[in-house]
């Protein structure tokens, strides 16, 4: 078994860390500007014009099934939807706002649509709420807010009152814990303590754990929900740590404790969160999938977005980049399910341009190979822990020495600790090869 020790938590983590990898859904008005979806701060777009996109969302094309079907094909094991983001519009029919989908064209309750889909192909279901809200009247104006520059700005803040839109958060957390089933995990977003005016726009002070009076909230949630995962950017260390945008380099650990966390690393195919039509940084095949192995191969998750468009679909671009991950874990999926960090007296064998996977009852091994090596790979210190090596894909034989390379009649003997696999000189046509190892 594993010997890394993970930080407790309230929440049911272990069937999280057993699957590894999520989908991750943002969709919502933003979708129609397709241009990113904080497209409402970056423009500073006036609500009178934002309201188009409200008087206007019509998915008609939206399948639910289909996203689910090429979730599940892509490896994914559950899914992370934005019932609501900083927009504040509201994509299930929540009896405290009139700002939701059920009052525009598509004339329905999306989320259920989308819950009811992704359980029945036996994805888990995850829920992303945001402590932001650009649209509701109480939410005081920030930083971010859309309404920051306005010459009145101050004085379309007065009046305004984070105690009510807290409740009103705690108000829609009940709708989405009592009235779609289980939900596996709760997905808050964000806190921004440290993001203040400057100037005469001091007032426009960053929010945290007491604007959102997170502590009750997350009591609520408990108490609804037993063992659901929390992420921790209420501003309130809970369940799960979320870097965004960036490859860590080592397991992640508690801030004060030292201790190991359940993490999850959340990503872009492209460059932006929601639908957006001009952008162009989207990731390559091979980058999709050194992300997933990076992440596990130091014991975390990752969680990969997709942004609908307008209407509902996935466009080319994502399911081609689903369909890379596709055709990747069909046959890899075993060195990632149920696999973490290799255990420390084994990292040091681990070549440059490789990582390790190792499964939770320790006996197989996972080499994954970034570069492609030429004929002979060394793995110091593996001799004599190795009874038998194939490659993942097709499960064919990798034959290995101990101690020296046989190389025709000319051996060149190296120090009895070192494995060499004897590679194929054409690397298998999969962007990361993994070789399986059965240790004694």
């Amino acid at each position: 078994m594993s010997s890394y020790a993970v930080r407790k938590t309230p929440g049911d983590t272990q069937w999280f860390r057993r699957d590894r990898f999520g989908m991750f859904i943002h969709w919502g008005l933003y979708a129609m500007p397709a241009r990113h979806e904080w497209v409402k701060s970056f423009e500073k777009t006036p609500e009178a014009h934002y309201d188009l996109y409200f008087r206007h969302f019509d998915p008609d094309l939206y399948d639910p099934r289909d996203w689910a079907r090429r979730a599940r094909l892509a490896g994914m094991k559950y899914a992370v939807f934005t019932a609501k983001h900083h927009e504040g519009f509201c994509m299930f029919d929540s009896k405290y706002t009139d700002y939701k989908c059920t009052n525009t064209p598509a004339g329905r309750d999306l989320l259920r649509e989308f819950v009811d889909a992704f359980r029945s192909e036996g994805l888990r279901v995850g829920l992303y709420y945001s402590l932001l809200d650009w649209h509701h009247p109480d939410f005081t104006i920030d930083t971010f807010h859309p309404r920051r520059d306005d010459p009145d700005a101050l004085t379309q803040n007065q009046g305004r009152d984070m105690r009510r839109y807290a409740r009103y958060m705690r108000d829609q957390v009940t709708e989405l814990l009592t009235g779609y089933g289980k939900i596996d995990i709760l997905w808050f977003d964000y806190s921004y303590t440290g993001d203040n005016g400057a100037g005469d726009k001091a007032w426009q002070r960053g929010k945290g754990k007491d604007d959102w009076e997170a502590e009750e909230l997350i009591a609520l949630a408990r108490r609804l929900q037993p063992g659901i995962i929390i992420d921790n950017r209420t501003d309130i260390e809970q369940d799960l740590w979320t870097p965004e945008q960036y490859q860590p380099t080592v397991w992640m650990r508690h801030s004060e404790t030292g201790e190991l966390v359940t993490w999850e690393a959340c990503h872009t195919f492209s460059g932006s969160w929601g639908y957006y039509r001009d952008e162009q940084t989207w990731k390559s095949p091979d980058m999709l999938i050194r992300l997933l192995v990076n992440t596990v191969s130091l014991g975390g998750n990752l969680l990969m977005n997709v942004g609908p468009t307008s209407r509902g679909y996935l466009d080319q671009r994502a399911c081609d980049a689903l369909d890379a991950f596709a055709q990747w874990m069909k046959y890899h999926s075993r060195s990632i399910y149920g696999c973490t960090m290799a255990e420390p007296d084994l990292l040091p064998s681990c070549p440059a341009d490789c990582r390790f996977t190792q499964s939770e009852d320790g006996r197989r091994l996972y080499l994954h190979l970034m570069a492609y090596p030429f004929a002979y790979l060394q793995l110091k210190g593996l001799a004599g822990k190795v009874e038998y090596a194939q490659f993942l894909s097709d499960g064919s034989e990798i034959r290995f020495t101990e101690g020296y390379i046989n190389r025709y009649s000319e051996g060149t003997t190296l120090t009895n600790d070192v494995l060499v696999l004897e590679l194929p000189t054409v690397k298998p046509p999969v962007p990361v090869p993994v070789v399986e190892l059965f240790l004694k």
